[in-house]
């Protein structure tokens, strides 16, 4: 065999294996995997409120109210998952005042680390999609009055 063959051959082999395919088996990741990921990561991020839309955070809002109800920690988080790369689209409700921006980049960069770290993936985009704004004083309880009860 040639100097080049060998090359060629080593070249194909390097790039038909990664972290999750290998000689020895392959590791499938499943799509709930990255989006608990995701959304985690993304929570992370300070200036993040909440993730989802406004029915699925209203939802979230009753489920949270139900004892021994855990919240979706996949809200507001869509994943495509290949077998080496992950697709990620975010919904997100910021804080009032944060550049989003910035927020936007801090988040897009806490998702890919997150993904790649955990699962070996590449992540090739995230879209982040912000749908609202949280204002403050937007979800406090009415002060009850104390003057008759």
């Amino acid at each position: 065999m040639t100097a080049t063959a060998e090359k060629n051959t080593v070249a194909t082999t390097a790039t038909t294996e990664s972290a999750l395919v290998t000689k020895q088996g392959t590791t499938t990741i499943a799509d709930t995997v990255v989006q608990k990921i995701a959304g985690l990561a993304a929570r992370e991020v300070t200036g993040v409120y909440d993730l989802g839309g406004g029915a699925a955070r209203a939802l979230s809002a009753i489920r949270d109210r139900i004892p021994g109800a855990s919240a979706s920690v996949g809200q507001g988080v869509t994943v495509e998952v290949g077998e080496k790369q992950a697709a990620v689209d975010l919904q997100l409700l910021v804080e009032y005042g944060v550049a989003i921006a910035d927020l936007a980049r801090a988040v897009r960069r806490n998702v890919i680390t997150a993904i790649e770290q955990m699962t070996g993936l590449e992540v090739v985009e995230v879209n982040i999609n912000v749908n609202d704004v949280h204002l403050p004083g937007d979800d406090d309880e009415p002060v009850a009055s104390d003057r008759v009860r």
